[in-house]
């Protein structure tokens, strides 16, 4: 067992390990402290050897404590030298330009001759001595005066050279000169990177000299970024390096931009074919570069590389073609290159399949580019139709464009429908190609399409066939029997991919293609009678039948309901065929509802049967908006839409919903009849139906038992709303006084009753009306107060409630919190 000291003993043993710890940690202080001091003071060898003996032992893992930080004389060295060199740079330019005609031929070359000399020679034994900061400020004032050197050379021994061609050769004779400096040992860092950003410049300048054509300024760059290759690859110090790929991407990117323009602008094939060539160069030597470029980088090399050798084949090939095809031209050069990248194993394999990565990635551009270019024409044909959706039954036109209204800015081509196609089929054959074939980034990309595919390819070749269609003006009822199809072949995905493996997103795609492929030919069909009957007959039925085979998921409810629609659609058309206006025609539209209704009894509890039941009201609730302009109509539809209501309630899932609409749906009903009848006394017409429901509802909440207990709504809510409303607006257009007092004292005493019996209906019914009474009552009377009134009393009246309501918010708060329990607890 263990033994558990007494509490003051072990009080005690807290107090010494306490005071052991205390005493442990002034002694780290003060080792910690001389530690800082040896570090501050001037290194001394080996009294810091000596003194190593009496460190404490470092642990035998963990992190190592830092040192502290201590302020270095490096920094402020560099700092003064370059400020150094920049002023004696700033004097010597100085001294060149405006001092320069002070002093004779020799003087003047003496000067310059011994400065330059001594500034280039005087680095080597600064370096020697260890003073590498101080020699390379001194390597970068040479590095000046030999630019000055050049300058005084043109303006006073050749003035007559012209200034491109001297610059040409001076920049060449610089870069060879520093690129000699830097490689001598013992010599600055500087002059090396210096010597690759002067190479940059004299075939560009000898372009400029010599008048030479834009494309040659073109091939210039491109083989000064070769240079800049080989001297990035072969560089042993990483500021060569660095300044050698900045100057390649330059260079590379000017010459790329400079043959692409030139390819654009061209105006046949045989001007197309000097800067293709320039393209192509350039492409095969971003692809050959992969081999020797880091991983970072070779990707992103065989990308350009594909890229401008896509655009330098296309930009030939798109000068023989009209304008429109320009997309095709490039599409199609793309697909030689991939075909060339596959044919050519040793290629691909460059820089272990970076090369054949990055071609294929240069494709998958040129693609998804020509896809954002062909995507308007499809979509132009789908929403067209809507926006001549207006011109109902004004005849069957003769073509498809006629019905579509018009290209909305863009040229009937079809350039559109061919992309799409030919990208369909090319991922249709990458997704035959094996998952494993290619290199490591082929291989991801081909695994990734084998789960797209199923999902693009239809919906590519189901956007080329309506485009196709409309470029080529097909007859109208061609035209719409395609759609149709279209939506057939979705709903017909749809089911293949709900009992296959195919997965949910290509059947969401697919929904989504059919249902928006079905609003479009809907609305395109408006333009015919007869054509309106068959599409939507025919939608109907498609999206019915999918309904049928799907398994119970969400898309099984989507195709029900779009079902339901279609013959709420049908029944629209068949009111408008009969010639019946908006109000006559409403109680028709009640008939999928009716349909909704039976068709919800035999589902029962499947979960379909809750979505078609909802459609069904969407139905009832456009016949609501088509006879709200004739009252005797409008009470119609509500009567039988609680028809409806109360013929769903009898299933036991839908009795409490199905039956509180029910009722207030007859109560409506019962209103709205009455306002147009214009009935001057209600009360007899609403006592007789008031009475029976208040007793039918005494018996249901007597025979009910505690665990079926009936809310006062339900037995009393529709018997004393079918009476007091209709009283209380013909109380408010009575000028007597006899309405006004009989309603007041019944609604007085059914709230009495309510309160009482604690039902809630009751209580709200008839406070309800009983406020609402008194408030009109009282109203003219407020009115003549208030006129006798000052002005300024109404708003200070107001302050001051606001005031007393503020002070007491807390309290009101609280009061509110317990009326809202207390009518909750109201049965």
């Amino acid at each position: 067992m263990e033994h558990v000291p007494p509490p003051a003993e072990e009080l005690a043993l807290l107090d010494r390990e306490l005071a052991h710890l205390d005493a442990r940690r002034a002694q780290l202080l003060q080792r910690r402290a001389w530690l800082v001091q040896v570090l501050r003071a001037p290194a001394r060898s080996g009294f810091a050897r000596a003194d190593t003996a009496f460190a404490p032992p470092r642990p035998a893992s963990g992190p190592r404590p830092a040192p502290p930080r201590t302020s270095s004389g490096h920094g402020a060295q560099n700092v003064l030298l370059a400020l150094g060199g920049l002023l004696l740079a700033v004097a010597a330019i100085a001294f060149t330009l405006f001092s320069w005609g002070a002093m004779g031929i020799g003087g003047r070359s003496a000067v310059l001759a011994t400065v330059t000399a001594a500034a280039l020679v005087a680095p080597v034994p600064l370096r020697r001595s260890g003073l590498r900061a101080t020699a390379e400020s001194l390597g970068a004032f040479g590095l000046v005066l030999t630019l000055l050197d050049a300058y005084a050379l043109h303006a006073v021994a050749l003035p007559g050279t012209g200034t491109a061609a001297f610059a040409a050769a001076a920049s060449a004779a610089l870069a060879m000169l520093w690129a000699a400096l830097g490689l001598t040992p013992g010599r600055p860092v500087l002059p090396v990177p210096a010597a690759v950003a002067a190479g940059q410049l004299p075939l560009v300048l000898a372009c400029a000299a010599a008048g030479a054509p834009v494309l040659a300024f073109g091939w210039a760059l491109l083989v000064t970024a070769v240079a800049d290759g080989v001297i990035a690859v072969r560089a042993a110090r990483s500021g060569v390096r660095v300044t050698a790929l900045v100057c390649l991407a330059v260079n590379a990117s000017g010459a790329l931009l400079v043959a692409l323009a030139r390819s654009l602008m061209a105006g046949g094939p045989v001007a197309a074919l000097a800067p293709g060539a320039l393209l192509v160069v350039a492409g095969a030597a971003a692809l050959l570069a992969v081999r020797w470029a880091p991983a970072g980088l070779a990707t992103a090399c065989g990308l350009v590389g594909g890229l401008a050798v896509v655009a330098g084949t296309g930009g030939v090939v798109r000068a023989a073609l009209p304008s429109d095809w320009t997309v095709v031209a490039y599409l199609a050069a793309g697909i030689v290159l991939l075909t060339a990248v596959r044919a050519l194993p040793g290629l691909r394999a460059l820089g272990d399949g970076a090369a054949g990565t990055g071609a294929t990635a240069s494709v998958a551009v040129v693609v998804a580019g020509s896809l954002l270019w062909a995507a308007p024409w499809p979509a132009m044909v789908l929403v067209s139709p809507l926006s001549t959706a207006t011109r109902l039954w004004a005849g069957a036109p003769q073509g498809l464009r006629d019905a579509l209204g018009g290209p909305a800015g863009l040229p009937w081509t079809m350039a559109a429908p061919v992309v799409l196609a030919v990208v369909a089929a090319l991922g249709a054959a990458a997704h035959r190609r094996p998952a494993g074939a290619g290199q490591a980034g082929e291989r991801a990309f081909l695994s990734w399409w084998r789960g797209a595919a199923p999902v693009a390819v239809p919906v590519l070749v189901g956007g080329a066939l309506p485009a196709a269609a409309a470029v080529a003006d097909v007859p109208y009822a061609a035209g719409v029997v395609l759609e149709v199809l279209l939506v057939a072949g979705a709903l017909e995905s749809l089911v293949r991919s709900a009992r296959g493996s195919a997965g949910s997103a290509a059947g969401s795609v697919a929904l989504g293609c059919a249902l928006a492929v079905a609003v479009s030919v809907s609305a395109l069909s408006l333009a015919s009678e007869p054509a309106t009957y068959a599409v939507v007959a025919a939608l109907t039925a498609l999206f019915a039948a999918t309904a049928v085979r799907l398994p119970d998921r969400p898309a099984r409810s989507v195709a029900a309901c779009a079902a339901v629609l279609g013959g709420i659609g049908l029944t629209v058309a068949v009111v408008g065929s009969l010639g019946l206006s908006a109000s006559h025609g409403a109680p028709l539209l009640l008939v999928p509802p009716a349909v909704t209704v039976l068709l919800g009894g035999v589902l029962r509890r499947r979960p379909v049967a809750v979505p078609v039941e909802l459609a069904g009201a969407f139905g009832a609730l456009v016949a609501v908006g088509l006879a709200v302009t004739d009252p005797a109509w409008l009470a119609l539809v509500l009567g039988l839409s609680g028809v409806l209501a109360a013929g769903a309630a009898v299933r036991p899932e839908r009795r409490k919903a199905a039956g509180s609409l029910a009722l207030v749906l007859f109560v409506l009903a019962s209103w709205v009849r009455l306002a147009a009848s214009e009935v001057d006394a209600p009360e007899a017409y609403t006592l007789p139906v008031t009475v029976p429901a208040l007793v039918v509802g005494v018996l249901r909440r007597r025979r009910a038992t505690p665990d079926d207990e009936i809310s006062s709504w339900t037995a009393y809510g529709a018997g004393l709303a079918v009476t007091l409303v209709p009283s209380l607006l013909a109380a408010w257009g009575d000028p007597g006084w006899t309405r006004p007092l009989l309603l007041g004292l019944v609604a007085l005493a059914v709230t009495l009753a309510g309160a009482r019996g604690r039902l809630q209906a009751p209580l709200l019914l008839g406070g309800g009306v009983l406020a609402l009474l008194g408030l009109h009552e009282l109203a003219p009377y407020v009115v003549q107060v208030v006129g006798a009134l000052p002005r300024w009393l109404v708003p200070a009246a107001a302050g001051v409630l606001l005031l007393a309501v503020g002070a007491t918010y807390e309290k009101r708060l609280r009061d509110a919190r317990r009326v809202r329990e207390a009518l909750g607890r109201m049965r």
